[in-house]
């Protein structure tokens, strides 16, 4: 019965209720000023990649992995700030992160791919390459694949993965193409 009364005691109420709220306010501020924080960062990063010339669909996807990355540390930290125990909760993430990362492997292994491509710049949009056995002109270089139309007007979708892993060929264009166009222009084969 003692412990009973002690529960209700309205002092014990009042020292945990203050110590509890203190803790919610601050975990609140953590989340707040966290949020505004990864925001600042992640738009940082995209207009320094955005002054490189990188593709755009990169920096998009970038600044959503950068600010989904900072955001979960933020919801950890304010977790930890009101008492909560994360080590469970961060295991439980690893744990999922690895998941999709395996189930996602053949996706994750284009998106690298399309990366180095844009980044790398071996060839762009309007150049004739031959790569993963297909031949044709350059149309898109998206993120997962790279859109060539061949010589019979066809639409050809590569993965990436497959142009990266081999040899790409990268056609000179014809002569008067490379006449008409200043020296500096030029891509270099």
């Amino acid at each position: 019965m003692d412990n009973l009364s002690q529960w209700f005691d309205l002092g014990v109420l009042r020292a945990k209720g203050i110590s509890l709220g203190g803790s919610i306010l601050a975990a609140a501020l953590i989340l707040l000023l966290g949020r505004i924080a990864a925001r600042i960062a992640a738009s940082t990063l995209s207009r320094v990649l955005q002054r490189s010339h990188t593709d755009a669909t990169l920096v998009k996807f970038l600044y959503n992995l950068v600010y989904a990355l900072l955001m979960v540390f933020i919801v950890v930290a304010a977790l930890e700030k009101v008492g909560v125990n994360t080590t469970s909760f961060i295991g439980v993430v690893a744990a999922a992160g690895l998941a999709i990362g395996l189930a996602l492997q053949g996706s994750l292994s284009n998106f690298a791919a399309g990366v180095m491509i844009i980044l790398l710049r071996h060839f762009g949009v309007g150049d004739r390459i031959e790569a993963a056995g297909q031949t044709g002109r350059v149309i898109d270089i998206q993120i997962f694949s790279t859109v060539l139309v061949n010589d019979e007007g066809t639409r050809v979708i590569v993965p990436n993965n497959a142009i990266t892993s081999g040899t790409i060929k990268v056609f000179a264009a014809p002569a008067e193409e490379l006449a008409e166009q200043p020296a500096s222009s030029a891509h270099a084969a």
